[in-house]
């Protein structure tokens, strides 16, 4: 068993920014659950170092916001990975603009920049703009990278780059998207899915790979 300090001190050469404030804040969010002694001191075990890793991990790399890290470490491992397709057929709530940016921790200002260049997508209904509840994730993770100096219109890079694999994906599936046989359909929808699993999966290996070289450099 380890103390928040020695896990502190553990985790600084991979997380420069971590911190015990930070790791009490995690653990307030329900992500961490540490044992605790009889005088209160937290107690970490090993796994709850993978744990804490891992949300570290999901939180830099993958710029998830927490809510969405909770929902991965509770599905099972062979889950996971679908559960980022699953907005393809599920319905989302819908949220005002500012609720995305209280979940966000965004600006309206940046939020507007956002959609200006097709990063984020709204409807708009009786005059009031409606996202769904994912965009609020799209727009945390651009605040992110917003951070080290691109704005929304750097950002919209990313934009197109999805847009191009995503019509590349379609063109696989897109008979059955088509089809008026609810069957078909419903099995065109299935393999999009599972395609899109294997999208972001390979277009994080790339990324990565890239990025390997540039450290190299």
């Amino acid at each position: 068993m380890h103390t928040i300090g020695a896990v502190c001190d553990a985790l600084r050469d991979e997380f420069t920014d971590i911190s015990i404030s930070k790791i009490r804040y995690l653990e307030d969010q329900g992500l961490l659950h540490p044992r605790r002694t009889r005088g209160g001191y937290r107690l970490f075990s090993e796994d709850d170092i993978e744990r804490l890793t891992t949300i570290l991990r999901l939180q830099r790399d993958e710029f998830l916001p927490l809510r969405v890290i909770r929902e991965e470490l509770d599905a099972p491992s062979a889950e996971r990975a679908r559960r980022r397709a699953h907005g393809l057929q599920s319905e989302a709530r819908e949220i005002d603009l500012g609720e995305l940016c209280e979940r966000a921790g965004v600006t309206p200002d940046f939020a507007r920049q956002l959609e200006e260049f097709d990063i984020l997508q709204s409807r708009t209904e009786g005059g009031e703009r409606l996202y769904r509840e994912d965009e609020a994730d799209i727009a945390a993770a651009c605040a992110r990278i917003a951070r080290h100096g691109l704005d929304a219109r750097h950002l919209r890079a990313f934009r197109t780059a999805a847009g191009r694999q995503s019509a590349l994906l379609e063109q696989l599936v897109a008979p059955g998207l088509r089809s008026r046989d609810l069957q078909r359909r419903k099995e065109a929808l299935d393999d999009l899915s599972a395609l899109a699993v294997v999208a972001q999966e390979l277009a994080q290996l790339l990324l990565l790979r890239d990025l390997r070289e540039v450290a190299d450099r």
